[in-house]
């Protein structure tokens, strides 16, 4: 089965409009991309802003005439846009099959790796993430996700308890529990990060370790370890929480973070814990570091 695709590059303030159109002419789905290699970054979950130079890409089934097509876009669109439409005829693939073709095992630090479900890796204490193509899962290959995971292979996790604040699809807490933790707590806003997070789990045959909560439903206890892959914003705000869900002298590792945040994020953690030389991969940041012995005085975090 082939599908049609249409795409433009346009303006933010275009970018809507296009996609109402596409969508009123029966189009299967409608993305948009960026189309200028402009970042957003620290946008609040119910916040919604587009790119400067927005891509949007319409997809119609395959037997969709283009001519027909082209005449109902013209009654909407002035003429300028339509000249600017890329039109695209795209067979039917085993996308999974595709995508795997350009993954290959990855390794972050001296023991883990990331790899497609099934292959093996020659080495004798590596510890193996495996990966289903079919399920929406991180693969490490962003900086921020790297940095997480050679931190937690120089970590002994090995009883521990662990907690990944942001958890995503749950590639750290998995990569935890396969390291040696006893048990993880993983939490996210997002239901169904939390539903992708059970799910790889399984995959990985660590599912009975891993318990997922969204924040408000956060059990009120503290860890060994905490693991945050999220945004500057957030960390800064969230640090007194944060703050109280590590035992005293326990270690943590904050990342999301660009280079030029590292200062103001370094800052208000410092305060409680004794901070380690910062990480850094690409334009991105690691912070880690291990409480006060002596416990957290909640003074120090909130002030």
């Amino acid at each position: 089965m082939a599908w049609l695709q249409l795409s433009i590059d346009s303006s933010e303030t275009e970018a809507p409009l296009l996609e109402l159109v596409f969508e009123n002419l029966g189009a299967l789905s409608v993305t948009l991309g960026d189309a200028g290699d402009q970042p957003l970054l620290e946008i609040p979950p119910e916040s919604v802003q587009l790119w400067r130079h927005t891509r949007v890409t319409a997809l119609f089934e395959g037997n969709q005439d283009p001519l027909t097509l082209r005449s109902a876009l013209a009654v909407t669109l002035d003429e300028r846009l339509i000249q600017r439409l890329h039109w695209e005829r795209i067979e039917d693939r085993i996308w999974e099959r595709v995508w795997l073709e350009h993954f290959k095992p990855m390794s972050f630090g001296h023991r883990l790796w990331i790899c497609p479900e099934g292959e093996s890796i020659d080495q004798e204490d590596a510890t193996v993430i495996q990966l289903d193509p079919g399920l929406a899962f991180g693969t490490g290959t962003h900086p921020t996700t790297a940095l997480c995971l050679e931190w937690l292979d120089a970590q002994d996790l090995q009883g521990k308890t662990l907690i990944d604040y942001g958890c995503g699809s749950g590639i750290l807490a998995i990569a935890a529990l396969k390291l040696g933790a006893h048990s993880v707590v993983a939490v996210d806003h997002d239901p169904q990060a939390l539903e992708a997070s059970q799910n790889n789990a399984k995959k990985n045959g660590v599912a009975d370790r891993l318990k997922t909560y969204l924040p408000n439903d956060t059990p009120d206890q503290q860890y060994d370890l905490l693991v945050a892959n999220i945004l500057a914003g957030p960390l800064i705000q969230l640090a007194p929480e944060l703050a109280q869900l590590i035992i005293p002298g326990g270690h943590f590792a904050l990342s999301g973070i660009l280079a030029e945040q590292q200062l103001e994020v370094a800052v208000r953690y410092q305060s409680f814990a004794s901070l380690t030389k910062p990480k850094q991969r690409q334009e991105w940041i690691l912070i880690s570091g291990m409480t006060s012995i002596r416990g957290i005085d909640p003074s120090s975090v909130f002030n």
